[in-house]
């Protein structure tokens, strides 16, 4: 009997956009390498009412908010005509449906798709996304009025690519808070293995249309106080929310060794599961984090000591980071005969936290150190938090951008994502090495 480790659901074209200007696989590869700080000001075109924003630690109870988070430059570009779109309909349009579409064009691209001529295949479309508040209350009656059901419709971040470019087979939007987008792409991977869709694109969108995620963490105290994300450091202050967009291209290896498509990476086995009862629903599990991690692990079938890699959620919580920290440590953190455990660390650290697109972000930067075949820097991980014992753990914090010797041609690599919902999310990646000739021309392409 066949199994789906007998032909494999494959990572075979991506494209990001992150904040920092960076909208080419190039450029993040290289903020990434060059241990890049991505973060910049507050928006000031989006009628956010900063001073109130920016003083709210003048008020009892709240923490203090920095003119800082990791900001999309490009969030109001938009080519509306290019897309068979009117203009109209383009401003009425969640900014998450725009960024997307054109990300989405590109990750077809970087396969060697012309996304202009996919003809009529049964094509899925499985994006995360969470709700923004962009634009006015429908009750609001204005020049727009009429454009504002599909425009503000959560759905239409996966649906708005479907019917721009033609994708006939499911089209769905998760929203599991900040697990949305590994969410996706295991939702897209099994439907492939289920045969509702021949091959799927898969990721996230998050563009912040009101400044709202910030006036929550400010009122529980849970947001940087100095700006920076410092996942697994002692020197944790808290998360800084971000944006940034995700996608990759998923299908049967059979139909990418057919096709001549280049794999990135074969999916080799991913979960999702959720915290239960118990702790109040924003809180994490650091048991149901090791459940979920164990269980991706057997349905990869590999053993836990080839995985080299492990890009974590890690958002510079108090709270978080050390819960899950010992979860990875029970599956992962075995001592190993050659003295190497894992490297671990979190794009957050350059970027922020993107929210629903913030696993697709630590999935790419995974994919992207396969094919260059090094690990790159987690900032702010030279001074690690002293709540967790690393010396009973081969796990590390990747400090400095180094060599990843691959095992018999292979890089094995994990990425987790957890939910303020209470969703958790975890993928193990094997990626094939390269010749350097091949990935030079793949990245620039």
């Amino acid at each position: 009997m066949s199994t789906h480790h007998d032909d494999p659901i494959v990572i075979v074209g991506m494209a990001v956009e992150a904040p920092g200007g960076v909208d080419t696989l190039a450029e993040y590869w290289t903020a990434l390498a060059e241990s890049r700080d991505l973060l910049g000001p507050f928006p000031r075109d989006r009628g956010w009412p900063l001073e109130r924003l920016l003083s709210l630690a003048e008020t009892e109870g709240w923490g203090a908010v920095r003119d800082s988070g990791g900001f999309l430059d490009g969030a109001a570009d938009f080519d509306p005509q290019f897309f068979g779109i009117t203009p109209r309909e383009a401003v009425a349009m969640d900014p998450q449906q725009r960024v997307a579409l054109r990300v989405a064009w590109r990750a077809l691209e970087n396969t060697g798709l012309n996304p202009a001529d996919l003809g009529d295949a049964e094509i899925g479309c499985y994006m995360g996304a969470s709700g923004t508040e962009y634009g006015p209350h429908g009750a609001d009656v204005n020049e727009y009025t009429g454009y504002r059901a599909g425009g503000s419709a959560l759905g239409a971040v996966a649906g708005r690519i479907s019917n721009c470019l033609g994708l006939n087979g499911p089209s769905v939007v998760i929203d599991v808070a900040c697990a949305s987008s590994l969410a996706a792409v295991h939702m897209a991977a099994s439907a492939i293995r289920n045969d509702e869709c021949e091959w799927a694109l898969a990721g996230a969108a998050c563009v912040m249309g009101s400044p709202g995620a910030f006036f929550e963490f400010s009122k529980n105290n849970a947001l940087s106080a100095d700006g920076q994300c410092k996942p697994y450091s002692e020197d944790a202050q808290g998360t800084l929310w971000g944006e940034g967009v995700g996608i990759v291209v998923l299908e049967r290896e059979s139909r990418a060794r057919r096709l001549g498509h280049r794999v990135y990476a074969r999916l080799l086995g991913s979960r999702i599961n959720h915290n239960g009862k118990g702790a109040p629903i924003a809180v994490p599990s650091t048991e149901a984090q090791e459940r979920l991690i164990r269980a991706t692990v057997a349905a990869s079938g590999i053993a836990p000591e080839l995985v080299d890699l492990i890009e974590g959620h890690g958002t510079g919580t108090a709270v978080g980071d050390p819960l899950e920290l010992t979860a990875l440590q029970q599956v992962y953190g075995a001592p190993r005969a050659d003295g190497n455990g894992p490297l671990l660390g979190s794009v957050k650290s350059n970027l922020g936290h993107a929210q629903a697109a913030a696993g697709l972000l630590g999935l790419i930067k995974v994919l992207l150190s396969g094919l260059h075949g090094q690990i790159p820097p987690t900032r702010h991980a030279d001074h690690p938090t002293t709540r967790v014992d690393w010396d009973a753990s081969g796990l590390r914090l990747a400090t400095e951008l180094r060599d990843w010797t691959p095992r018999d041609g292979i890089r094995y690599a994990a990425v987790s994502s957890f939910g303020v919902s209470g969703t958790n999310a975890h993928a193990v990646l094997a990626m094939p090495a390269l010749d350097e000739a091949v990935h030079e021309r793949e990245i620039h392409a």
